[in-house]
This record gives structure tokens, C-alpha cells and sequence, in this order.
């Protein structure tokens, strides 16, 4: 077939791609570790093995190629209890304009819960607290180039504060998903396809503000008036956590109800070593009234002390016609002695 020559080419692309960015682990050395957690229920549930199968919303965290493929407009929240009380939400809108593509917007965030001011005289407290927050606020945009290929692309600004000190930087995911066409019972959507996207490339981040702000003599033996002389500490500047995903999926069940979606992801972040994500979907079609989706999966195989494991995942859609409805989502994933989290997310489909 005329098309396996550019897919043959780009995977080779790709491949040489995930050899490139092969390095040695460098845990702790990146800022902004919120934007690995996930924040989307349906990717979450499936062991967060997505990349070439996603094809909603929900596209603009794991693959911004997966725009490309919506068939419809979507409003899509979503909210997760994370640790030690804090608590992971994003709110996002796309909408599809033929024949241009898809145009989506999201703020996505972490909230750490509101802290005591301490200091080394005043260990119990100086009266004072403070809410750290983590924040990034995205434009993206998805086209179908051919029938068998989709790209995508988001811009993002990331912002965090702690107290009276703050960081930002700007970055930028890139994804494509490739439609081969192989292992297809019938029509040729439903092949094999192949996902690859790079989250989080930009700039560093490099704290600033008050609380690193100081008053010093700057000569205290000599005379003259060296007292109080404003100086600033200057941090360290961090990288932001590049993750590098490559992902196979496949329907080997197709009927008009049911549909078996099995999925695998390759992960390669620039702050740990490389590891694996399988997934598995399964829909029941009514159609004209609902969709039940059941699903599972298993997070960073082959990562070693990984304390994520299994996952677990129900939602369902009630649309009417025209590809309108709205959509409850919710997932579960053990994250070893640290217990467990639930995601729960809500989609409207207009």
C-alpha cells in the first residue's frame, strides 16, 4: 500500500528519536514533577497507556495528536485527591472547526493545602501561612494531515509559588498518531496505531522573590554605611520534566457492541530510568443511549522502588444524537505504601 512507505520512515524517526534521548537516571533533578502525575481518569485507569490511543479532551495532557481525531466539541473537568492532602484538577475546552482542526484550552494544577510559617526561633509557628501552588495553563491545537496521520502541538506556561517566592517557565508538547492500518478486521480507522509524544519541553525554572531577599553588612569592618544592603539569593535553575512516550494499540474485538482497545506505552522521562505502561479497554455500545467502559492497566514496569502498580477503571456515556451526551469517568491506582488514589472526571459532549 502506498501509505506504509511515510509510516515505514517515521517510525524509524521515531525509533532513532527514544535511542537520542537515552540517558542515565537523574532522580531529583527536575521542578515541576506535578505535570508526571496524570490528571485524566480514562488515561489513568488504563495504566496511563495512551499515547496512540486516546482521542478526546483528554488528548492535551497525553498526546496533543489526539485532538486531531475528536469528532465533536467537549468541556472535560476533572478532580484527584492526591497525598498528604493535596488534591491534582484540570478544566479544559476543545472545539473542533472544520476543516482547520481542533482548538483546545486547559489550566491544569496541584494544590498543596495551607501551611504554617515556621522558622528556627519559632518552630511552632510564626502565626502566618502560606498555599503553595502549582499551575499550568495550556493552548493546543490538533490536525488530521491524511487519512492516517494526525499531529498536535501545545503551548504551556508554568507557573509556582511557595510563600512569597515564585518560578515560571513556557514549554511545549509535540505528538503524533499513525493510523497503519494493519490487524484491521474491516475498516482501516480501526488498525494498528502508532503514538509518540514529547511533553514539557521548555525553558528552566528559577525561583525569585521576597522571601530570598536579605539585608547585609557588606563590610562590617570597615567604616562607613555598608548596613542593610539589599542582596538576593540566586537558586539554582531546574529543568522541567521531559517525558518522551512511544505507544503501540490495537482492537483485536470489533462489533457494533462491543470492542476490546489492548494498548502499550514505552516511557522515557530525562529525571528516571525507562519504563512501560500496558493498558486494556472495553466498551459496550448502546447505541443512541449509553456506552459503558470497563477498564485496567499497570503503571512503570520495569521501573525499579516504583511504588505505582495495578489500576483500575469504570465510566459511561449517555449521549443522544449528533455526538452529544455527557460522560462520568472515575479510576483507582495503587500506589504501593502509599495507598491508594481515586481520579474522578466529568466530560460534556456538544
Amino acid at each position: 500500500m502506498k501509505y506504509r512507505k511515510p509510516i515505514f520512515f517515521i517510525i524509524v524517526v521515531v525509533l532513532t528519536c527514544a535511542r537520542l534521548l537515552t540517558a542515565q537516571s537523574r532522580v531529583g533533578t527536575t521542578a515541576s514533577n506535578f505535570l508526571e502525575l496524570g490528571f485524566d481518569p480514562k488515561g489513568i485507569a488504563m495504566g496511563d497507556a495512551c499515547v496512540s490511543a486516546v482521542n478526546d479532551l483528554s488528548a492535551i495532557y497525553w498526546n496533543p495528536a489526539g485532538l486531531a481525531l475528536m469528532k465533536g466539541n467537549e468541556v472535560f473537568f476533572s478532580y484527584q485527591p492526591w497525598l498528604v492532602g493535596t488534591q491534582t484538577y484540570i478544566a479544559s475546552a476543545g472545539f473542533v472547526v472544520p476543516p482547520l482542526g481542533t482548538f483546545a484550552a486547559s489550566i491544569l494544577g496541584m494544590n498543596y493545602g495551607e501551611m504554617e510559617v515556621t522558622t528556627l526561633d519559632l518552630q511552632e509557628g510564626t502565626g502566618e501561612s502560606f498555599s503553595p501552588t502549582d499551575m499550568a495553563v495550556n493552548f493546543s491545537y490538533g490536525r488530521v494531515l491524511t487519512s492516517w496521520f494526525g499531529f498536535g502541538a501545545t503551548i504551556k506556561y508554568i507557573h509556582s509559588s511557595i510563600f512569597h517566592t515564585s518560578a515560571s517557565a513556557v514549554a511545549a508538547d509535540f505528538g503524533v498518531i499513525i493510523n497503519t492500518g494493519f490487524f484491521s478486521p474491516a475498516d482501516k480507522e480501526d488498525g494498528l496505531k502508532v503514538g509518540m509524544s514529547i511533553s514539557n519541553y521548555g525553558s528552566p525554572m528559577r525561583y525569585r522573590g521576597l522571601d530570598l531577599m536579605r539585608s547585609v553588612d557588606i563590610a562590617p569592618d570597615e567604616a562607613g554605611n555598608y548596613k542593610d544592603i539589599k542582596v538576593e539569593y540566586i537558586t539554582d535553575a531546574w529543568e522541567l520534566p521531559l517525558i518522551f512516550r512511544l505507544g503501540l494499540s490495537i482492537n483485536p474485538i470489533i462489533t457494533t457492541v462491543h470492542r476490546l482497545t489492548l494498548a502499550v506505552d514505552a516511557i522515557h522521562p530525562n529525571n528516571n530510568n525507562e519504563s512501560v505502561n500496558i493498558g486494556a479497554k472495553y466498551t459496550l455500545s448502546m447505541p443512541g443511549i449509553a456506552k459503558i467502559y470497563l477498564r485496567g492497566g499497570y503503571r512503570s514496569i520495569f521501573l525499579d522502588n516504583s511504588e505505582f502498580g495495578p489500576t483500575f477503571g469504570v465510566g459511561i456515556l449517555l449521549q443522544s444524537m449528533h455526538q452529544k451526551g455527557i460522560q462520568f469517568d472515575y479510576a483507582y491506582r495503587d500506589i504501593g505504601i502509599f495507598g491508594y488514589a481515586n481520579v474522578m472526571g466529568v466530560s460534556i459532549l456538544f
